[in-house]
């Protein structure tokens, strides 16, 4: 990801969130589902994350990417000029352009995007449990797979639906597509027991160094009311192998079995 900021400072806040919420660098990529080297990278300012990557990591923080990318302000009637509003740039050329400021306790996020034609997002992990999301497209064409199912766009379209779900973005036409977002999270996840917390880092720590998968294959059964490896394999696009190994892992850490899901896991 480029911008206009400072990449060390991005790298600077994102640490001093993560230590402020008791969190190790293995824990918040275990939490954002990325590699704990890219953790170490980006806090180090030493490497500048993609906007997928930063999406997770603020995720898995428990805050947004707004919050990640400026200052907190205050004040009851707050002007953000175009030249003050942060840009984060994609390697693919997408960018999202933060509307809103950082304010305090704030859940809601606004921002304007550009895909490129041909380009696609990558999968966006789910929000917390509650988040809504709105978009509306200015100009362009837009696919939005939300939960595997994909709904199409064109200027002047708009669509609500759920944040936490998995979701991605593409622009199949020809030229560019703009579109606006709007974003408000859900309350904050319940903590939960310690054992329980023991056995689903356990599993974590297990499965997430063999495969980048695995965060989203355990985030994927919230919505099924059960599991098999050609559920995972359609749902990732991955061969049997693959689909199957993530599922044998899931099943030896007792996070699922075929035909039933672990209460720990259903919101």
């Amino acid at each position: 990801m480029t911008d206009d900021f400072d990449v060390s400072a991005l790298g600077q806040r994102i640490r001093s969130i993560r230590l402020t919420a008791g969190l190790s660098v293995d824990a918040l990529a275990r939490e954002a589902g990325v590699s704990r080297s890219m953790v170490a990278a980006v806090e180090g300012g030493e490497k500048a994350p993609t906007v997928l990557t930063l999406h997770r990591i603020a995720n898995g923080l428990g805050t947004n990417m707004t919050r990640l990318l400026g200052e907190e302000t205050r004040g009851d009637v707050i002007v953000l000029r175009q030249r003050d509003q942060r840009v984060a740039r994609d390697p693919s050329g997408w960018e999202r352009r933060n509307l809103t400021p950082v304010l305090p306790d704030s859940a809601f996020e606004f921002m304007r995007t550009t895909i490129p034609a041909g380009v696609d997002t990558g999968v966006f992990p789910p929000h917390r449990p509650g988040t809504r999301e709105v978009v509306a497209v200015e100009s362009g064409t837009l696919r939005l797979t939300i939960d595997g199912t994909p709904w199409h766009l064109a200027s002047g379209d708009s669509i609500s639906y759920r944040g936490d779900v998995l979701h991605q973005f593409a622009n199949p036409g020809e030229v560019d597509c703009v579109y606006y977002l709007a974003l408000h999270q859900g309350e904050p996840a319940r903590r939960t027991d310690p054992q329980e917390t023991d056995r689903r880092e356990s599993a974590e720590t297990f499965a997430g160094d063999e495969d980048p998968l695995w965060y989203q294959a355990v985030e994927a059964v919230r919505s099924q009311q059960w599991i098999t490896a050609r559920f995972l394999e359609t749902r990732f696009a991955i061969d049997a192998m693959r689909a199957s190994r993530l599922l044998h892992a899931m099943e030896r850490e007792r996070l699922v079995t075929p035909g039933d899901i672990p209460t720990h896991l259903i919101p």
